[in-house]
């Protein structure tokens, strides 16, 4: 019996016409967006429009992606990069040189973002604590090595030392 598939049609375009339907209504990409279309970016200057820039970036710290390279891999890649970036590929050499070269502009407009972000209520900020638990380790006194023993184990020739489970082998020299 022969089996029918589903009509392949790779040419019909099913997407809609403006790329920021693609993400829903509530992404964080929209907010970042709007974020940063109030902000003042007179001070920043690159090839590429700097709202575009600060955009992709600040998005990128947002969702935890610190690395140029894979911003620039993210911006062919993923759909809310391509939204902040209107579809613009910036290398990961543009991007590391815009961040370079704004990293004091960057420092203010982190803080009024982070401000911003707390009065629209999409981030909330509690106290850091850290807690001064001891923990046992579970290490062997008689496998343990200090530095001097160590030191010792370092200077003995490889060839006596012992391997995993061993005894110590002496090489057969002919």
């Amino acid at each position: 019996m022969p089996t029918t598939f589903r009509p392949y049609e790779p040419d019909q375009l099913l997407l809609a016409p403006d790329v920021r339907d693609w993400l829903a209504e509530e992404h964080l990409a929209h907010h970042v967006s709007d974020l940063v279309d109030g902000l003042n970016l007179t001070a920043f200057y690159a090839p590429y429009e700097p709202r575009r820039m600060v955009k992709v970036l600040l998005y990128g710290y947002a969702t935890r992606m610190f690395s140029s390279r894979r911003i620039a891999r993210k911006l062919e890649e993923d759909m809310a990069f391509r939204v902040l970036g209107a579809e613009n590929f910036p290398s990961h050499r543009t991007l590391c040189e815009f961040r370079r070269r704004h990293l004091e502009d960057f420092k203010g407009m982190f803080v009024k973002v982070v401000r911003v972000a707390r009065e629209m209520g999409l981030a909330s900020f509690g106290k850091l604590s850290r807690d001064g638990t001891t923990v046992r380790a579970n290490v062997s006194k008689r496998k343990a090595m200090s530095d001097g023993r160590m030191g010792a184990e370092k200077r003995r020739p490889e060839w006596e030392r012992k391997p995993k489970g061993g005894q110590p082998y002496k090489r057969a020299y002919g």
